[in-house]
């Protein structure tokens, strides 16, 4: 009688199914899973790309550096190929070089210059004719120096 009196409070009724899915834990592990791409990402080094080699290929044309030399005793020179691609060596002032670097300019815009200042020369000699080849508008101007 009382299982029949059980079930009759009831209303007959079974237990109701939830059909609501708990998504917190998800929500955990996704935070977390973000936290580890999140500091592992910038410790991931780009891989390499080990490029083939093709034998038949011929190398960039590069225009030949002008090299201004400037010596212990303060005198300079400027060595250079002409289109023949004889080399030519050529001592000069300031104000040569200037004019003779203005010509060259014009002929070959894209054309280096480097300048090969001996050890014993003054830094300011070198950075004196380096800026000078800057405010001519020559774009670019290096160092030379010796391997080890």
């Amino acid at each position: 009688m009382a299982g029949s009196m059980r079930s009759s409070m009831r209303g007959g009724r079974g237990r109701r199914a939830m059909s609501d899915i708990n998504v917190v834990p998800y929500i955990d592990v996704m935070l977390v899973l973000l936290v580890i791409f999140m500091v592992t990402a910038p410790l991931v080094t780009p891989a390499v790309v080990d490029l083939p080699t093709v034998g038949g290929t011929a190398a960039a044309q590069q225009t030949p550096p002008v090299i201004v030399n400037v010596r212990a005793d303060g005198t300079m020179s400027v060595r250079y190929k002409d289109e023949g691609g004889a080399a030519q060596e050529l001592p000069m002032t300031q104000s040569d070089l200037t004019a003779f670097l203005q010509q060259r300019q014009q002929a070959s815009p894209d054309q280096p210059v480097v300048i090969a200042g001996d050890k014993a020369v003054r830094y300011e000699k070198v950075m004196n004719v380096m800026s000078e080849l800057k405010t001519q508008g020559i774009k670019r101007v290096g160092l030379l120096v010796k391997s080890q």
